[in-house]
């Protein structure tokens, strides 16, 4: 279908584009530097071929791939984001290509001592004998989401050359700050113009998943009193130690350590401390949503008994809501998930469905009427130095975009 050589040039083409977002920002995108590969996006999209190519005010690319058919056939659609997270930098991403990937320790970088290994990263395994992009080991990749991009972009490019694959009316969007959970909330579902669509936007090869958690964010506030330590016996409360109090209060094993698959937990990702005043930074997951609201319960109730036990109005916290499980939406559609399944199948690839242990665009995009499952796009270990894609796999969700859009067109013809 598409070379080696396209699609790796393709891809390390955007991973090169810094896209790091910053949820401190108001804006949209959250970082100007978004707009770098936006434009690109938008250039190369008309560059192809594709039609009614725009891109607005914040940053969101769309485009049309028109139906080469008479037969009226539903609309779908293909979403991939552009930001990488800010957990990790993803400046001077400087990929490395290994071939034939021997099934041995890859040298991410030799002067740091960053070693890639399949002792402790056995997923690596799989990929003996394939090529694999890895970074340097002092940046993340961008393989989450540029992967997606890639996909798409080759996968459009492939059907304008390949009339002979015949589909309907396909609806293309690049979307920023997703990696901040903001990626969904200015997309213009009615422009889009979708009966449903996919992310590309999961990682490795077969996964198809149209489940997620349910999530929120809490900051926990805790008020301490600051006087002279050589003078502060029953005058200083030092919000620290209330803060440790808290922490330790709630469920040790609830933590994203210690859990997987459809068990939630809660996340303590971020401290800020003085004697005076301290803040508790979590995220809250769970899949079920009867847990989940227990899970902001707990939050609630454990600050009422801190402050009745120590006797003043020291903590408060403030929950707020981010996504919700799409199951809720993607099950009475749940033909849009067989079309995916069996166009892997088709493939020759095992479809691997399994709940999203996060959430993507296609999560918020279902709640705003465009149910949304989530495909792999080929990446592993997102978010950090350790990164890499085998270029085979960006090649078959490539193959699996094509045959959604010929199998829908088959199906309802």
């Amino acid at each position: 279908m598409i070379s080696k050589e396209a699609i790796t040039k393709r891809f390390t083409s955007y991973v090169t584009i810094d896209t790091e977002s910053d949820p401190n920002s108001e804006t949209t995108p959250s970082t100007k530097k978004q707009w770098d590969l936006a434009n690109k996006l938008f250039e190369e999209l008309k560059s192809i071929g594709m039609s009614d190519v725009s891109i607005d005010d914040n940053a969101y690319v769309m485009a049309t791939l028109p139906s080469n058919i008479k037969a009226k056939v539903p609309t779908i659609g293909f979403i991939s984001h552009f930001d990488t997270s800010p957990d990790f930098t993803g400046a001077n991403v400087k990929p490395q290509i290994i071939e034939n990937y021997n099934g041995k320790d890859i040298v991410l970088n030799a002067e740091k001592d960053i070693v890639l290994s399949p002792d402790y990263f056995d997923d690596l395994l799989q990929y003996k004998g394939q090529t694999l992009i890895t970074t340097d080991g002092t940046t993340l990749l961008g393989a989450d989401d540029k992967a997606g991009i890639t996909e798409i972009v080759s996968a459009m490019e492939y059907l304008i050359h390949h009339p002979e694959v015949k589909h309907g009316d396909i609806k293309v969007c690049f979307t920023p700050d997703e990696e901040i959970g903001r990626g969904a909330h200015k997309f213009d579902v009615k422009k889009f113009g979708a009966d449903w669509a996919y992310t590309m936007d999961g990682s490795e090869i077969g996964e198809l998943e149209y489940e997620n958690f349910n999530a929120a964010a809490a900051v926990i506030h805790i008020k301490g009193k600051i006087v002279h330590p050589g003078y502060a016996k029953g005058k200083m409360i030092n919000s620290m130690y209330m803060a440790t109090d808290f922490i330790n209060s709630l469920p040790r094993l609830e933590t994203p350590e210690h859990t997987e698959g459809y068990q939630g937990f809660f996340h303590l990702h971020q401290i800020e401390g003085k004697v005076d005043e301290t803040k508790l930074h979590y995220i809250i997951r769970d899949h079920d949503r009867d847990k989940f609201e227990a899970r902001k319960q707990m939050m609630q109730q454990l600050t009422q008994d801190l402050n009745t036990s120590y006797g003043d109005e020291i903590i408060s916290v403030e929950i707020k809501d981010q996504y919700f499980n799409m199951k809720e939406k993607v099950e009475p559609v749940m033909h849009i998930v067989d079309i995916a399944e069996e166009a892997m199948k088709q493939l020759g690839i095992k479809p691997k469905i399994k709940p999203i242990r996060g959430g993507t665009d296609g999560s918020q995009l279902s709640y705003m009427g465009l149910p949304c499952p989530n495909i792999f796009a080929g990446g592993h270990n997102f978010h950090g130095r350790y990164e890499y894609v085998p270029v085979e796999s960006m090649i078959k969700a490539t193959e699996v975009i094509c045959k959604i859009a010929e199998l829908t067109a088959q199906r309802y013809s």
